[in-house]
């Protein structure tokens, strides 16, 4: 029969914290984050730009559409520059005018995306806390003299846009809801999403009548391509048009991607792992097909 656990002594105790003590400590050091490629401002970007320009002055509704992957949702937050204020913007604390990013004076606005299972009452509290705090930093900034009670009765008035990416997955009630915020504060707002919800939104007559501005994102041309495949990708060396083998290799990447941002990176993924693999160092238009046996491809 075993002998039933015996505790340990006060003096065994101190002795096993003592070696312990004594134990070398492993401090892990966070690798850094991996540098993002830099944004490429396109034709169709500024387009955006100039749409949500306009919707912003004239606070009215926007719908902005566009097929998958032609960059809706990186137009729309490199146009609130949300990678830089949303941190910011999560964790805002009265008088830390510090940590505000003085970006958000130039843009005032804020990218938010429904969640897949939605209702009116959380897209308010979730809006209303986006709003509001973009609101506070940019008063903040502005009115450094103004205390936290006079911020919190302003109701968002100092954010001028909101842009809500996969409006798709909105319904009646929690589009109801947006228009009742619409017209509470006098926001700008812009809705992004597919193809077709133009025609969806079209039989609510209530909201379809306050939209001032509709935007089409289209796909990149063959030339935009050719440019941003330059600028963000570079270490594939696809710059000189006159080789004729990276002209190719370039006709071949578009007519695959058939000017679509989100699949012609993916392809680029693929084509890096081609090259390391093979260890190669030029793209060639078999390199591409190569690396286009690899994908899945949908109907674009």
């Amino acid at each position: 029969m075993a002998d039933p656990e015996v505790e340990d002594t006060p003096e065994q105790w101190a002795a096993k914290e003592a070696a312990i003590a004594t134990l070398p400590t492993l401090t892990e050091q966070p690798e850094p984050p991996p540098a993002e490629a830099p944004f490429v401002i396109t034709k169709e970007y500024r387009r955006f730009a100039e749409f949500a320009d306009a919707v912003r002055r004239e606070r009215y509704i926007g719908l902005c559409y566009g097929p998958p992957g032609v960059g809706k949702t990186l137009s729309a937050r490199r146009y609130a520059r949300w990678d830089l204020v949303e941190h910011a913007v999560q964790t805002f604390k009265f008088f830390e005018t510090e940590s505000i990013p003085r970006e958000i004076l130039d843009t005032r606005s804020a990218v938010y995306t429904p969640k897949v299972h939605n209702s009116p009452s959380r897209l308010e509290k979730e809006l209303a806390f986006v709003q509001d705090r973009v609101s506070w930093m940019v008063q903040t900034l502005e009115h450094p003299e103004h205390d936290p009670p006079a911020l919190s009765r302003h109701q968002g008035r100092f954010a001028e846009l909101l842009l809500v990416d996969e409006a798709d997955r909105l319904k009646t009630p929690t589009l109801e809801q947006l228009r009742d915020r619409h017209d509470r504060t006098g926001v700008g707002l812009i809705l992004i999403g597919m193809p077709g919800i133009e025609k969806r939104l079209a039989r609510y007559p209530q909201l379809y009548s306050r939209v001032g501005f509709v935007h089409h994102f289209r796909v990149l041309s063959a030339e935009e391509q050719a440019f941003v495949l330059a600028r963000h990708w570079p270490e594939l060396g696809l710059h000189d048009p006159q080789d004729f083998t990276t002209a190719e290799a370039l006709a071949t990447i578009i007519r695959i991607t058939s000017g679509n941002f989100r699949l012609t990176a993916r392809l680029v993924a693929q084509i890096k792992r081609v090259l390391d693999i093979n260890h190669l160092t030029v793209v060639t238009k078999e390199v591409v097909e190569a690396a286009r046996e690899s994908l899945v491809i949908g109907v674009l």
